[in-house]
């Protein structure tokens, strides 16, 4: 068979980028995905020297564009073994009155459409391949997390996600197909630099937290190789009797709040 075929979304960036270059250190050979050309350009060039990985450039949203992921995976490759459905955004948080039908369909369709869109075009690969592993990149929010103020469309994105791994566990499970979840909570990414907050104090708990709110450590966000890292893991053998499970890698952050 060779080196499993893994194709992760929002491979330009932050979760993305260093999960693409963990698989590539251990082997995969990769299919990138991410609307962003630079970011995209930069996770390539950031890959080992002798990695096999191809890039493409769209939106995951976009049924078309989607689509365009799996023809160049079989056409390049001729099969794909796993698919690490990571592409989101924050979008806009604020409160339900204030927030736009717009600001809703963008957070909705980008993390949640998004991410149908990229199983319904590779599952059939995937049972081509005769199994494989998915992974969702969803978020303590919406899960264990309901304190972020006006995350209402971003936390209602994230939990669907959660629910949709596990109605897929069970459907894909006689096809050898295993889907599980990571669910981070603060990593050091660039999310937030695409979000948009609005009258935080309408929507907000006042609550005053222990000094640092991710008691691990001490209050400081994780990495991206935090959660990569247990991406690598469920995407492995060593993970070969788990599936609709929800990870959480947050430092207990969730716990807390």
């Amino acid at each position: 068979m060779g080196a499993p075929v893994t194709v992760i979304t929002g491979a330009g960036s932050g979760i993305g980028r260093a999960t693409a270059e963990l698989l590539a250190a251990t082997g995969h050979r990769l299919v990138l995905f991410d609307r962003d050309e630079d970011g995209l350009s930069e996770t390539r060039a950031a890959l080992m020297a002798d990695a096999e990985a191809i890039a493409i450039a769209g939106d995951v949203s976009d049924e078309s564009d989607v689509g365009g992921i799996v023809q160049r995976t079989q056409d390049h490759f001729g099969r794909l073994d796993a698919v690490v459905a990571n592409a989101g955004i924050n979008g806009v948080w604020a409160p339900i009155e204030d927030l736009m039908p717009s600001e809703w369909d963008e957070t909705i369709c980008i993390n949640l459409r998004g991410t149908y869109l990229t199983l319904h075009t590779a599952v059939p690969l995937l049972k081509r391949a005769g199994g494989g592993t998915i992974v969702i990149v969803s978020s303590i929010n919406g899960v264990r997390t309901f304190t972020n103020p006006g995350a209402t469309a971003y936390g209602a994105s994230k939990a669907a996600q959660v629910a949709m791994a596990q109605q897929l566990a069970l459907e894909l499970g006689k096809h050898r197909i295993r889907v599980n979840v990571v669910c981070p909570g603060a990593i050091d990414t660039n999310i937030v630099a695409g979000s948009e907050i609005r009258n935080r104090a309408e929507t907000e708990v006042p609550v005053i937290w222990p000094q640092g709110s991710i008691p691990l450590t001490d209050g400081t966000p994780g990495q991206a190789i935090d959660a990569a890292k247990v991406i690598r893991f469920l995407l492995s053998a060593e993970a070969s009797h788990m599936t609709g499970c929800p990870v959480f890698v947050d430092g207990g952050q969730g716990l807390l709040r």
